[in-house]
């Protein structure tokens, strides 16, 4: 008798012939029916078919073919080179954007940057689109490396504006109108004419014989969220590519602290792709309305999210860049100050509106003029300064040697004082960042229950370098409300609270000692390894 397991194992075998059996059937079957198939076209009659026809109809061409047939002719095609000894030793340039630029020199409005915050939104916004194709070499095996970008004419003469980013350390350029032929190798070669790194813009020129077709610059400061725009550019090297869309937003920075603070962008959903770069933004008059100049995506393409510098700003800049000097020159007051501070800093400061001063460049305007740390500008000429946005522009706009009228508050009491506008690249060209250890001596086992962090004197060493007394952050509990302030950490050093001096610890308990649940509180701290960044402030409602 068969086993319980050799019964089984019959059936699973049978089972299994079954099913082989069944699609050995239905493949023969098949190729039966294929050869069938391939036979049926020599029997079948289809003298009956009626045979097609193009109709010969004309379509009414609208706005976005008008535009792109006016202005087309005038966007170029730009291509770099750079040659092996320029690659080498080069960090590799992302191939599907622009390297994200460095902080300029600190300026009126540098910002003190979070480099954890600034590393997170370099993330979020993790492609610059500089018109780069993907490379296949690494840029350190002596290659030529090439990048594509676009550009428009807007001086019959052959003056072009493009990105900074487009023509950054290339060796050669080139360029291609619309109307040179496509076998055509390189190019007309261009020449830099001068570049605005703040702003990524950049202007060249290719020379001509013949005056060359231009585009028209509208105002960008009409244009309205919503407005269809149209952008044409070379996008992954296809010449003369047209899309459209609309104004998505308008004064975007994509960028955090010094090194957005000139650019405000407009965002648009009209696909924008890698080669696009410096090519033009169009409203439905045909206008140039921006230069797109870069995008957001995750996937290294088109994501629906693109940002042009405004015409606007594009004008001012080019005016500068083909002047004598060839060069923006930018006004300065030589202060720094942080953004986005909190509501209980404005509480406890008493200003709704204004700019608080973080640092005072030793020797520059503001310093001559009487300015201090820990002042909040207020007017400008008697104009209400908004936010530091507003002070940035206004003192940027300003020429090197003019002067202005500053209202400030120091200690709730309101000053004023004339301030002369200095150069920016000038005021700020001797200001470095000194790197200085931390105190080793700077240690303390005291506790703060209140504000969950532990803190004792500085050092006098300490002191010298900071030019102020104050208690040293030893540690900062973690969840407790030091720790959910931004900014307060150990090593930093405090100097006041809710401007109340804490040069001592018996003075910091005793402002602390007052604090209740609900009172805004708010820091004034220093980090002893860089003194030259000035004050810092923070705080917010103690809960």
């Amino acid at each position: 008798m068969k086993s319980l397991f050799e019964r089984l194992r019959s059936r699973r075998l049978a089972s299994a012939f079954v099913l082989l059996a069944t699609l050995t059937v239905a493949i023969v079957a098949g190729s039966f029916a294929a050869h069938g198939v391939r036979g049926q076209e020599k029997q079948n009659d289809s003298s009956d078919a009626t045979p097609l026809k193009v109709v010969n109809s004309s379509v009414a061409p609208n706005e976005f073919v008008k535009i792109a047939k006016q202005v087309g002719p005038a966007v170029v095609n730009i291509n770099t080179q750079t040659l092996p000894k320029q690659a080498e030793n080069k960090g590799r340039r992302n191939p599907h954007g622009r390297t994200p630029s460095t902080p300029q020199n600190p300026g009126d409005g540098d910002q003190d940057e979070d480099q954890q915050g600034q590393n997170n939104f370099q993330d979020f916004f993790n492609h610059f689109f500089g018109g780069q194709i993907p490379d296949q070499d690494s840029g350190d095996d002596g290659k030529v490396r090439e990048s594509l970008g676009s550009g428009f004419i807007v001086d019959s003469k052959g003056y072009i504006i493009t990105n900074y980013h487009v023509v950054e350390k290339a060796d050669k350029i080139y360029v291609k109108l619309s109307t040179d032929p496509d076998n055509q190798d390189e190019g007309r070669p261009a020449r830099v004419i001068g570049t605005d790194k703040a702003t990524d813009l950049a202007v060249i020129k290719i020379d001509t014989s013949t005056p060359l077709p231009t585009v028209k610059l509208g105002n960008s400061d009409t244009a309205q969220v919503g407005d269809w725009v149209e952008a044409i550019g070379s996008p992954f090297a296809l010449a003369q590519t047209v899309t459209a869309g609309i104004i998505s937003a308008k004064n975007r920075t994509i960028q955090p602290g010094a090194s957005g603070q000139f650019q405000h962008f407009i965002q648009t959903d009209a696909a924008i792709n890698p080669g696009n770069s410096g090519g033009p933004l169009l409203n439905m008059n045909g206008e140039v309305i921006g230069v797109n100049t870069a995008i957001y995506t995750q996937s290294a393409g088109y994501q629906g999210i693109g940002f042009a510098m405004p015409s606007n700003t594009v004008a001012e800049i080019y005016n500068d860049l083909v002047s004598p000097s060839h060069k923006v020159v930018r006004g300065s007051i030589g202060i720094q100050f942080r953004p986005g501070l909190s509501g209980a800093v404005n509480r406890v400061y008493g200003f709704k509106n204004g700019v608080l001063v973080q640092l005072v460049t030793p020797g520059g305007p503001s310093e001559k003029a009487g300015l201090k740390a820990g002042d909040i500008i207020t007017h400008i000429d008697g104009r209400t300064v908004k936010d530091g946005d507003d002070l940035v522009n206004e003192i940027a706009s300003r020429r090197p040697g003019s002067t202005i009228r500053l209202g400030y508050l120091r200690d709730g009491k309101p000053a004023d004082t004339t301030v002369t506008i200095g150069d920016r690249d000038k005021v700020f060209a001797d200001l470095g960042t000194q790197q200085a250890e931390a105190n080793p001596d700077d240690k303390g086992n005291a506790s703060e229950a209140k504000l969950g962090m532990a803190v004792r004197e500085v050092t006098a060493a300490t002191a010298a370098k900071l030019h102020t007394s104050g208690v040293v952050i030893q540690s900062v509990r973690s969840g407790s409300f030091a720790d959910l302030q931004q900014g307060l950490e150990p090593g930093l050093v405090i100097t006041r609270i809710n401007k109340q001096t804490t040069g001592t610890k018996e003075q910091f308990d005793a402002v602390v000692s007052k604090l209740k649940p609900g009172d805004d509180v708010v820091f004034e701290i220093m980090d002893p390894r860089h003194p030259d960044q000035g004050i810092n402030i923070v705080g917010g409602p103690l809960e």
